[in-house]
């Protein structure tokens, strides 16, 4: 499915804490998909399009990205609860939830707070206790909070060559294969303002371990289905830390490793997440 296709289906939804996009395709059993930094929703095209079928899938565009406009606070645990608010606005009492990226934690988070309202959980390459940030986006966090990264994502914006070199191009086997139109749809939105650009940057600053060491112990008693589908490539988050979530969730009950596949395999290779997705839903 291309990108115009997927954002024809792109929704939005006001509620207290601010205005929500997101993309629906699809009835059944709810599937919520949470992308991470600098995707958007467009991230689960190609799995959305195989599961609809059979699942009332749902992609939410986090604060900043995608169709939903930013916020005063971008902290992971704000955009946790960004989820939770399109869960209570769309009346979705149970999901089968599915995080990659910072996504990942973002659902992670919303899962330890609301376990009530998980059905399933599958978790791709992302971040987690103890790799949160990831020790080679240190660097790019301590800028943010220094406020010397917003030009440098200006550049990265206003320089469509620079694309599939760009930090985000390290998550895909083959950037450059990657439509121009998924790239524009990713970076160009990055720092197309100097305004955004700062506030792309406050969400950086705000990455810090304590996020994630708040639900660590919610974590540790997150008794639902899950399980790790995780590329074996990706250096940011190794597939050593598939089996620290494995170990830290006692739901957990495997890891499905992708071999070769990188960060943003979803997007990339949708076929070696789908037939996992299936599996655990039918259980």
């Amino acid at each position: 499915m291309d990108v115009s296709t997927f954002t024809a289906h792109r929704r939005s939804l006001d509620t207290p804490g601010g205005e929500i996009a997101y993309t629906e395709l699809g009835a059944g059993p709810v599937a919520l998909f949470v992308h991470g930094l600098g995707t958007n929703g467009v991230l689960w095209r190609h799995v959305i399009e195989n599961l609809s079928d059979t699942s009332r899938c749902i992609a939410i565009d986090l604060p900043l990205h995608g169709g939903t406009p930013g916020r005063d606070d971008l902290s992971v645990t704000a955009l946790a609860q960004v989820v939770a608010d399109l869960c209570d606005g769309l009346g979705l009492t149970q999901v089968d939830l599915v995080g990659n990226d910072t996504g990942g934690a973002v659902a992670q988070i919303f899962a330890a707070r609301h376990p009530d309202r998980i059905r399933s959980f599958t978790l791709t390459n992302c971040d987690c206790e103890g790799n949160f940030p990831p020790a080679e986006f240190v660097p790019v966090v301590e800028l943010a909070q220094q406020g010397q990264l917003a030009p440098g994502l200006a550049a990265i914006a206003s320089d469509p060559a620079a694309w599939p070199t760009s930090p985000l191009g390290a998550g895909f086997e083959h950037p450059e294969l990657v439509p121009e139109e998924v790239w524009r749809s990713y970076v160009a939105v990055l720092g197309d303002t100097t305004e955004r650009a700062r506030d792309f940057e406050r969400m950086i600053a705000a990455l810090v371990p304590a996020e994630m060491e708040a639900v660590s112990e919610q974590l540790r008693e997150l008794d639902v289905p899950t399980q790790l589908v995780w590329g074996t490539g990706d250096e940011t988050f190794g597939v050593k830390w598939a089996y620290f979530l494995r170990d830290l969730i006692p739901g957990a009950r495997e890891v499905v490793e992708v071999d070769g596949a990188k960060m943003f395999f979803p997007e990339e290779r949708p076929g070696d997440l789908v037939p996992h997705l299936r599996r655990q839903w039918n259980r």
